[in-house]
């Protein structure tokens, strides 16, 4: 398996590993662009087991996750889906952003977590399939606060006893992070510092609703590899972070811009 760089900053493979050999579900709660999905890649990796993804919005559907009929010369046959093949296999089933999940699918998935660990397929004649003893389940669910999400129900939130919050990490560690992901020269390290103070400041300014957009440690990397093709520091600030906030108008564009001119005093 491909090597996954992920900076283990608040002991969270040590939280995934316990709550496998325990045979526990988790849950990884936190907004996006924290590195939920590098994580669960990398404990993947650690266990070197095969990851069998999903990622849910409103179009994902039953046949998703447990598969469908189908019918070839004449033969009605039956193609598993994720959630059954991870169960037979043993594998390590990911459910990212569970809580964008419509109620039906979030049913049938319930069926498979409980006690039992089994789920019948109404779609295949009834056949029952029992998850291999190795198989484990991990998912990650984003804030209320972000489009699309809803509450997961208590019911399906007990399947899940191991629950790790993943914020953004302390300023230092996010530069370490930076560092991880491009070439960063002496000479850039202040400004990639004033970069990370300012997604500091707007992630703290979206968590208490005063703006639309949360930047992720995306926005950070991305402006450290726009500093090594030459852009200035301001200028890469608008690019990356500004530009973002545009589509919600000229005043909510104007207040980042002005935080970018105050930080990057050239």
């Amino acid at each position: 398996m491909m090597e996954i760089d992920y900076l283990d900053w608040n002991n969270a493979l040590e939280v995934l590993t316990k709550a496998y050999q325990a045979s526990l579900f988790a849950l990884i709660i936190g907004p996006k662009g924290t590195g939920k999905t590098t994580l669960v890649r990398k404990f993947a990796t650690g266990l070197n087991k095969e990851l069998y993804s999903v990622n849910f919005s409103l179009r994902t559907r039953e046949s998703h996750l447990v598969g469908s009929k189908t019918l070839e010369e004449g033969q009605v046959g039956f193609v598993e889906g994720i959630l059954v093949k991870s169960m037979r296999n043993g594998g390590l089933l990911y459910l990212d952003e569970l809580n964008a999940a419509e109620p039906d699918v979030l049913l049938r998935l319930d069926e498979a977590l409980d006690d039992r660990r089994q789920i019948i397929l109404k779609e295949a004649e009834g056949q029952i399939i029992k998850a291999n003893h190795e198989w484990s389940v991990i998912a990650t669910i984003n804030p209320l606060s972000h489009v699309g999400t809803k509450e997961l129900p208590p019911q399906l939130l007990s399947r899940f006893p191991i629950r790790l919050r993943l914020e953004y990490p302390p300023e230092e560690i996010e530069l370490e992070i930076v560092r991880r992901h491009t070439s960063v020269d002496s000479s850039k390290i202040t400004d990639i510092r004033h970069a990370i103070k300012l997604a500091k400041i707007l992630r703290e300014a979206a968590a208490i609703e005063e703006l639309y957009y949360s930047p992720s440690l995306r926005e950070s990397i991305a402006f450290a590899k726009l500093l090594n093709t030459g852009s200035n520091a301001k200028q890469a600030a608008e690019i990356v972070y500004a530009n973002a906030y545009d589509q919600w108008g000229e005043v909510e564009y104007q207040k980042v811009m002005d935080m970018i001119t105050s930080i990057f005093v050239e």
